[in-house]
């Protein structure tokens, strides 16, 4: 009886490692007491992160800008040069399954490359299956639940995590961890924010914008003064009670009943509206002029992001090849990871071959010109071809009327 259970577990954990299933997750969040991150000075969520989310929850003008960013990175192909590890990459691109809601490695660059413009750093993780034939999942992993420290050397790097949030564990794999720091300063290992400069031009614009809303708040949704100058010996024996009585007048005409009311009164009365006699400061030179601050630190022209702002064609040229040279840069920092985990999952498979990343044109304009200069090209060839003919018949001819 007992060797028949131990042979039906055997049995079924078997089928459990055929079907895929994953290792589990080295940098998962953090469960413990609360305020952990007081003692936890060395976490990569230095405080300063929350910081930029209030930037891009308060300003839509940032958060549009990285999505767009992230748009415009555009999709990619892994190429293999051995056909078995190029139909396990396809498959594997296509349907690794990514945290618990997505999946394919598009899907987690994406992610990937939101954290690295945000907060300056990016962090994922690769969970093998347990039957080590491969990546089961990708993992993007908080940036508060990683530590990242200096290694033994000045180019080495140790990661730690903090799952019960008082003592910190080395990771047990490091090989499987993947981290990106953005524009670095010299011998840090943590990278700057895309953000970085932002927190004092968008508090100037906040402000702002705060005094748009209340002045609307103030001025738009119209307050009375109501005035009331007793005349005579018997308003002034009743000055109070006809004040009152003309009080609950006016409330009663103000009240919002879906109908129109008047309001009448006897005597000296005065109605004004308060704030009429004020103006509304312009505030778009002003506006403006946070927005370009906001708008040059980005690197994307203003008219990509429904700016109607001056500005002539061969400027807008100038600044859509200026923009293709900053998407390059992340694409640069993105190949590394692409090429490191297609590489990890096919040495887990025991499949050799090469592997080169090949990116997709940034956007339909850029296909046009290249076809254009494709073309240009061709052209030039046939004029060459032509000329060397043209030349070679003339000196075959000058050769023939020397020997005659």
């Amino acid at each position: 009886m007992q060797r028949w259970k131990w042979s039906w577990k055997k049995k079924k954990d078997s089928e459990e490692m055929g079907r895929g299933y994953t290792a589990a997750v080295q940098t998962g969040p953090i469960k413990g007491r609360p305020f952990y991150q007081l003692e936890q000075a060395g976490m990569v969520d230095a405080g300063e992160n929350q910081l930029f989310d209030q930037i891009r929850q308060a300003v839509p003008l940032v958060d549009a800008s990285i999505n767009k960013i992230i748009r415009l990175v555009g999709g990619f192909e892994v190429i293999c040069s051995n056909k078995e590890g190029q139909r396990e990459l396809d498959e594997f691109c296509a349907q690794v399954p990514v945290g618990a809601s997505s999946v394919g490695l598009t899907q987690f660059l994406y992610c990937y490359l939101d954290n690295l413009l945000t907060y300056g750093n990016a962090a994922g993780e690769m969970i093998p299956l347990r039957n080590g034939e491969g990546i089961g999942a990708l993992y993007n992993v908080p940036l508060s639940c990683l530590k990242v420290k200096q290694g033994e050397t000045p180019v080495g790097v140790d990661f730690f995590t903090c799952t019960d949030g008082v003592k910190e564990y080395p990771i047990a794999h490091p090989e499987r961890i993947l981290f990106t720091a953005l524009n670095p300063k010299a011998g840090e290992i943590k990278g700057r924010s895309l953000l970085s400069g932002l927190p004092f031009v968008s508090s100037i614009l906040l402000n702002i914008y705060q005094a748009i809303g209340q002045n609307f708040e103030r001025m738009g949704n119209l307050r009375f003064a109501v005035t009331y100058n007793p005349q005579g010996n018997i308003d002034g024996a009743y000055a109070r009670e006809i004040a009152q009585d003309m009080a609950r007048q006016w409330a009663d005409t103000m009240h919002d009943s879906g109908r129109v009311k008047d309001f009448i009164a006897v005597g000296d009365v005065n109605i004004r509206v308060i704030g009429a006699d004020n103006q509304i400061i312009d505030t778009q030179v002003p506006v403006r002029q946070m927005l370009e601050q906001i708008v040059a630190k980005l690197g994307l022209p203003p008219f990509i992001l429904g700016l109607s702002w001056s500005t002539t064609e061969r400027m807008s040229q100038q600044q859509a090849e200026i923009l293709a040279s900053e998407l390059e840069s992340y694409r640069e920092l993105l190949n590394s990871v692409i090429l490191r985990i297609c590489r990890y999952h096919l040495n887990q498979k025991g499949i050799g071959g090469s592997i080169r990343v090949n990116w997709k044109h940034v956007s339909i304009t850029d296909e046009v010109e290249q076809a254009r200069a494709q073309l240009l090209r061709m052209q030039a060839k046939e004029i060459e071809k032509k000329l060397e003919k043209e030349y070679g018949e003339k000196a075959e001819e000058e050769e023939h009327h020397g020997e005659l």
